[in-house]
């Protein structure tokens, strides 16, 4: 074994050591706390304002609350039926998800979407995903026959065309076998770099499908996914915003517009209802 190779899986729990530091951990006093809010209610019955219930699609290492502990409540509190899902997961690795092959994790969002139509009775959901999972759901209304199921995907800091992480994967090649490790070790994050098989597959062809209406909310800022104006789409029913061009003085960048960027939560609130839309600015951080 290369020694680089024998740096890597110590460097990896490095980095998931890192991430238990930082992120809370959901909790099962969280997971309670979030159905009787009415967040992942299964008796929430959607309104003639709402008609059709919202699933959040959490990002890499991110899971079912803590990606949304600010975003649920916001939109529980606006009347929407809310749910979210972990999808994603990797044997061994708790909380942190999205780490699995993403048309695996498709198909889970698939079978959940299934679930939350049976439980509202209604015919069609609303999409909201952060990172992958603005990306990863896609792949479902692509080839999983989600575009009967879906009206509306909004997508925040989405990695739609993948990423060059400010060109770090370009020095994959330079490691013999790096490409290789990474895909079997963590499929998930292999398959969103730029070029990649399965991005390839996504992006073939176009980039959207007919019937369903599409929202990108990117940031300037963004580290994560880059070069941002990566995460934008083509097609009909596309709409891409630059958290900027609403608040120049807006900061955040990958995490924080997904995590807790209220003028961003103003734009997805938006984008769910275009028929009550309000103008989205700085101020919208107080409302």
């Amino acid at each position: 074994m290369l020694p680089w190779k024998r740096l890597f899986r110590p460097l990896a729990a490095l980095l998931l050591t890192a991430a238990v530091a930082v992120v809370p951990a959901a909790t099962t006093a969280q997971a309670a706390e979030t159905t009787s809010s009415g967040w992942n209610d299964y008796s929430c019955k959607p309104s003639a304002a709402h008609p059709r219930p919202v699933v959040l699609v959490h990002g890499t290492f991110g899971n079912s609350v803590d990606n949304w502990l600010g975003l649920a409540p916001y939109l529980t509190k606006r009347g929407y039926c809310v749910f979210s899902l972990d999808y994603g997961q990797l044997p061994g690795v708790p909380f942190f998800h999205g780490l699995g092959r993403i048309d695996r994790s498709a198909e889970q969002l698939d079978a959940f979407v299934d679930k939350v139509l049976a439980a509202t009775g209604a015919a069609e959901a609303d999409l909201v995903g952060h990172s992958q999972g603005g990306m990863m759901p896609r792949y479902y209304l692509k080839f999983l026959g989600g575009a009967a199921e879906v009206n509306a995907l909004v997508g925040i800091a989405p990695d739609n065309h993948g990423t060059n992480l400010s060109g770090l994967t370009n020095l994959l090649p330079f490691f013999p076998g790096a490409e290789d490790l990474l895909s079997a070790a963590t499929p998930g994050l292999a398959d969103q770099i730029v070029g990649s098989a399965f991005l390839t597959k996504l992006n073939a062809g176009g980039d959207t499908v007919p019937g369903v209406r599409y929202t990108v909310i990117a940031t300037k800022y963004d580290q994560v996914v880059t070069p941002y104006r990566s995460q934008f789409l083509d097609g009909p029913d596309v709409r891409n915003v630059l958290l900027q061009d609403l608040c120049p003085v807006d900061l955040s960048e990958h995490l924080a517009i997904g995590l807790f960027d209220r003028i961003a939560f103003h734009e997805v609130a938006n984008a769910l209802d275009p028929a009550r839309a309000k103008r989205t600015t700085c101020a919208s951080a107080f409302s």
